[in-house]
């Protein structure tokens, strides 16, 4: 089909465009954009909405951020330029105002254990900053302070004297091993020294070299020194003060580190400029040496990961809820090692050892003297030293391996630090203490800190950027972090936040900041403020542009943008531009109605009733306190709490992995907790749900993970010209050579490796990005290729399949889960994290109800959902209760809380101020609930 070449557009349009005011873009086609024209205000905080797979991102992202990155790129030089001129440019007729843009998006930038909270906001860079600057360093034998004296001390100290005190200026005498005196002092000869300084009970005397080498044996006096200089206190004039300071700097010198001075012939003060206090050689303090990614600064052992192969201390103790006598400590449990836990039992009473008492209610000194024993019995250490000294026997190899695991650092204590970058301190913490605390501690801290003046001057401006970043990571509502938490382990959301803190900190104007969905992860307490984050960054003078469906965001937001009517091929318009009152009235906007309330996601008219549940007694992991929870099955249940309640640790760390360990499952390590009840054999298997991505090969993609491709091949491999040509289902396969473009193996793009930019993605020019060979695309159904197959939304797919009964089985789940609009073929780590877990849905969905009883668990699962599609959702959620299965979710959406049939609330606030059980029951009573955050907002 011919296409219709397009005028190049003439840009005195009808009406002119003010860029000062706004950033105006001109027939976007993007993806699904169907010639869009739109102004974005400047200087504004903008959100742009629409349900899933409108064309929010395509708008954002795909169009007004590529093009500010194409420009950018246009800035450089002609040597990185030729590496970037290949940099598509969007789809559009033009972009006219556009301003600098930085993308924040929500995904976890970084998967090395060596990148943490810290890290990744600046906030530790500034930390070894300061410790370098005005850290003090404190002897670890006397605690006392180590102090290093310059030249300019002695001359002080010798300026302050009374005049008229005689001043003598010595170094020790010191004799080479192998040589005799008369040798030694023919080299202080040489070197222009003239007398020696012995001391004797009632005084001194000098000793002039000369005459001493004149004897045949010169003999010395016990205590002897060599005199550097001598002169007698006054009001010194500038020259006096200069050979003062040159003597001092030759003691110094000769004696490696030593000056004394002697006043009127009997008190000897001592300097020394090596760094050093009671016999310890200390380091200097420099930012490198608070560094655990450099080799100078980085615990020897762990080298700067904080952890090392070794004993651990979760396999020994695996059940904390026994005692001692009970046989908590596993390696002491058989005949032989018995004897260990023998010989603690006998010698207990003399030390007052609770053995009857179980592990996890001792105090911490009684839990270490397990590992470090006494004169009674042999600690752990002492034992696994043993089974080390004996490895030569099969059985203690056998032994020593069934308890190594990843431990904490022994030298370092997992502060990743050599131990020397641990004795600085300020106001009595190291560094490594500080990056254990929570932000929210940490923030008191700091404004606590008491300093004197000079060491306010010299860590004002240090100061200064550390308070603005630990505030920004307060107001995005993560207090409850750590600094030295691995970023790797952080949620989509919370990354997104800490790069906005980032961001916030690098203080930029006139920039354009595009976010995708911030709120993610948030609880609604913590969504107002970020929102005054957001106009921080606004009234910095930038333009804030926000992909997002929360209702609080578009209340507070200066300007609208409803993309719609749906989704994918049925969407792609501007439905609605404008302000929040202004859209609660419009009859077009999905968006709009929701807001106004002329359309809801009602909530079950009756709610389910259960009859069989699971128990956790005694939660105790992180911030947990020692809470008793039941998680009722075969209903909708929600666990919800403010951010850092302890919603994730009481789910994902002790729940889960405890249900998986009794199905004799890998799981992770079980968090602290006394016993798991319930009717447990009722669950046949345990499906974590999370937002993790689905595939880590970029050829991954929706239909492969559901298993739908299989079908599609098969399909293709029976048209006539594949079974002219001898094709078969491979050869529809870009996994497998055959039908594969040979040039980007399926890729439909090659990556070039830029040496000082993120890596370029580029089209192949041998398929020209459709991933197969000329031959296999002559194939047909339908008069479409298998490229254009994968190319079609899911729903525009179901349409087209709908004569064949087993593509369209396999494939209807991912419409039924909300993503109607994501093409068939796209790369799976193109997909956000609510949408990676939906197609994992789609999958169960897909199989139908020969599965047993399968519990389950859904981490945040309207991540990125407009209200219309979280409607959809909670449809799933149902369906899989129909299908006898049990749904539990951890989640801050307010209708998906108002959806359940049994809520658990965990609060009151995030930390240490959360951990316990506000509520259990139904929804509607959580309202009642005065300290739960989730109530009000109910």
């Amino acid at each position: 089909m011919a296409t219709k070449s397009k005028k190049p557009e003439i840009i005195a349009d009808d009406a002119p465009i003010n860029t000062q005011d706004q950033i105006y873009i001109k027939g976007a086609r993007v993806h699904n954009l169907k010639n869009v024209s739109v102004g974005i205000p400047r200087n504004k905080l903008v959100v742009v909405t629409g349900v899933s797979g409108s064309g929010k991102s395509s708008l954002t992202m795909d169009t007004l951020y590529a093009e500010g990155q194409r420009r950018y790129a246009e800035s450089l030089s002609a040597y990185a330029r030729q590496f970037l001129m290949r940099m598509n440019k969007p789809d559009v007729d033009y972009i006219k105002g556009i301003c600098p843009a930085i993308a924040i998006e929500q995904k976890v930038i970084t998967r090395t254990p060596r990148s943490t909270v810290g890290s990744m906001t600046e906030l530790y860079d500034y930390l070894r900053l300061l410790f370098a600057r005005i850290g003090k360093t404190y002897s670890p034998i006397s605690g006392e302070l180590v102090k290093k004296h310059e030249v300019s001390d002695v001359t002080d100290y010798i300026k302050n004297l009374p005049a008229g005190t005689r001043i003598q200026i010595l170094v020790a005498f010191r004799r080479h091993a192998k040589r005799e005196v008369k040798e030694e002092l023919q080299i202080l000869m040489q070197k222009g020294f003239s007398r020696l300084y012995g001391k004797e009970k009632e005084g001194g005397k000098l000793l002039r070299i000369e005459e001493l080498l004149e004897e045949k044996k010169p003999a010395l006096p016990k205590e002897t020194y060599l005199l550097i200089d001598r002169l007698v206190a006054k009001d010194f004039e500038e020259d006096d003060l200069h050979r003062i300071a040159d003597s001092v700097q030759t003691a110094f010198y000769e004696s490696e580190g030593d000056c004394l001075v002697e006043t009127d012939g009997s008190d000897i003060q001592h300097f020394s400029n090596r760094f050093e206090l009671d016999g310890l050689q200390f380091e200097e303090p420099v930012p490198n040496l608070f560094s655990f990614n450099n080799p100078y600064g980085a615990c020897p052992v762990c080298e700067g990961f904080g952890q090392t192969l070794g004993i651990d201390a979760d396999l020994v103790i695996p059940d904390k809820r026994l005692s001692v006598f009970e046989g908590a400590i596993a390696p002491w449990r058989g005949e032989k090692m018995g004897e260990y836990k023998e010989a603690l039992i006998k010698a207990a009473r003399k030390f007052n050892f609770p053995i009857h008492k179980p592990v996890t209610d001792l105090t911490e000194d009684q839990y270490n003297l397990l590992w470090t024993g006494n004169e009674h019995f042999y600690g752990l250490n002492e034992f696994f030293k043993m089974v080390e000294q004996n490895l030569y026997k099969v059985q203690y190899r056998v032994l020593q391996s069934r308890y190594r695991g990843r431990t904490t650092c022994p030298e370092c204590g997992g502060g990743r630090l050599r131990k020397e970058a641990l004795y600085i301190k300020i106001n009595g913490y190291n560094i490594a203490q500080l990056v254990e605390m929570p932000v929210e501690n940490l923030y008191g801290w700091f404004n606590q800190l008491q300093l004197n003046e000079y060491d306010q001057q010299v860590g004002k401006r240090i100061l200064l950027e550390i308070h603005h970043r630990v505030k920004t990571l307060l107001d995005v509502g993560l207090g409850y972090l750590t600094l030295n938490r691995v970023a790797n382990t952080l949620s989509g959301g919370e990354s997104q936040r800490i790069q906005l803190t980032r961001s916030l900190g690098s203080n930029l104007t006139n920039s354009m900041y595009i976010l995708d969905e911030p709120s993610i992860g948030l609880h609604a307490r913590d969504t107002h403020r970020l929102i005054g984050v957001l106009k921080e960054l606004r009234d910095l003078g930038n333009t804030v542009v926000v992909v997002e469906h929360d209702e609080q965001m578009m209340e507070e937001a200066d300007y609208i943008i409803d993309m719609g009517p749906l989704a994918s091929h049925l969407g792609g318009e501007v439905i609605f531009a404008g302000d929040y009152p202004s859209i609660l009235t419009d009859s077009k906007s999905l968006t709009g109605k929701y807001l106004s309330g002329q359309l809801t996601i009602e909530p079950p008219v009756r709610t389910r009733k259960w009859k069989k549940s699971i128990t956790l007694e005694g939660c105790k992991q992180n911030n947990l306190k020692n809470i008793d929870v039941d998680f009722p099955l075969e209903v909708l249940c929600v666990v919800s709490g403010v951010s850092g309640s302890g919603k994730t640790t009481l789910v994902k760390q002790i729940l889960y992995p405890s249900l998986m360990k009794l199905k004799g499952e890998f799981a992770e390590r079980v968090g602290q907790h006394r016993a798991l009840k319930g009717a447990l054999d009722d669950i046949t298997q345990i499906e974590m749900i999370d937002q993790n991505p689905i595939g880590k090969s970029s050829r991954s993609n929706p239909v492969t993970y559901i298993k739908a491709y299989d079908e599609i091949r098969d399909l293709f491999s029976r048209q006539p010209l594949s079974k002219m040509r001898g094709f078969q289902p491979k050869h529809f396969s870009f996994n497998v050579d055959g039908g594969r473009c040979d040039a980007c193996k399926g890729e439909g793009e090659v990556i070039v490796e830029m040496q000082f930019l993120a890596d370029v993605h580029l089209q192949c020019e041998s398929c020209g990005g459709r991933k197969f060979k000329d031959e296999v695309l002559e194939v047909t159904y339908k008069g479409k290729n298998i490229y254009d197959v994968l190319e079609m939304g899911v729903d525009e797919a179901l349409d087209f399949f709908k004569d064949e009964k087993d593509v369209v089985n396999k494939i209807r789940p991912l419409s039924d889960v909300g993503l109607g609009y994501v093409k068939l073929g796209q790369s799976s780590d193109t997909l956000s994290g609510g949408e990676a877990q939906r197609v994992k849905l789609a999958s169960f969905l897909g199989k139908g109800k020969a599965q047993g009883h399968i519990l389950f668990i859904f981490d945040e699962p309207t991540t990125g959902l407009h209200f219309h599609d979280i409607k959809k959702l909670l449809g799933s959620f149902n369906a899989l209760i129909d299908q006898g299965h049990s749904v539990l979710v951890i989640e801050h959406n307010t209708d998906v809380i108002k959806s359940a049939d049994w809520v658990i609330d965990l609060g009151p606030e995030g930390g240490a101020g959360g951990g316990q059980l506000l509520y259990a029951g139904l929804p509607e009573g959580l309202k009642k609930v005065k300290e739960s955050y989730t109530g009000q907002y109910l």
